[in-house]
């Protein structure tokens, strides 16, 4: 683990709130979660990171199967976790992890309508939800804060990950 240190450094001078390596184990990728996508999310059907584009659980569950460890990143209002994933995927890439692979939180936002393919596929990632990932249960097995917003005046908690080996 301590070859990844300079991951969790670098994501800190980031300003994530927290950064850990966590066993790919421990990602738990469920079936409702696209369903609430699908049924509670606006940007359903308007992003290609978002379902139905996004990969499905089965598909998450079975690439998950082939990684050890990753790197979850947590942050509030005042980060981009998408944009941070981003970026520390690169660097874990260019580091030699080929398999480097990033998922941010919520929808994609840099254009302001998706064209038929992404022009900004060097950034554009899926969020975790989209691509199945109970976050709830997989930032909570690591030991992370994470509650349902009860209210608009709720401060809240945003994951990402990238999946390095």
């Amino acid at each position: 683990m301590k070859r990844y240190a300079k991951y969790i450094d670098k994501a800190r001078r980031l300003k994530v709130k927290d950064a850990k390596i966590i066993p790919a184990a421990s990602i738990v990728a469920a079936e409702w979660v696209g369903l609430k996508c699908q049924f509670g999310c606006d940007g359903y059907g308007q992003c290609l990171t978002c379902p139905p584009y996004s990969p499905t659980p089965q598909r998450t569950r079975r690439m998950l199967a082939e990684y050890k460890y990753g790197l979850l990143i947590h942050g509030d209002g005042n980060i981009n976790i998408t944009r941070t994933v981003s970026i520390l995927e690169r660097l874990i890439f260019l580091d030699g992890y080929y398999k480097a692979l990033g998922m941010g939180a919520g929808p994609c936002e840099l254009c302001a309508r998706c064209p038929k393919f992404c022009r900004h596929s060097e950034k554009a990632r899926p969020s975790m939800e989209a691509c199945g990932i109970d976050v709830y249960s997989t930032v909570r097995a690591n030991g992370l804060p994470i509650e349902v917003l009860r209210s608009t005046n709720c401060q809240g908690n945003y994951y990402g990950v990238v999946l390095i080996e």
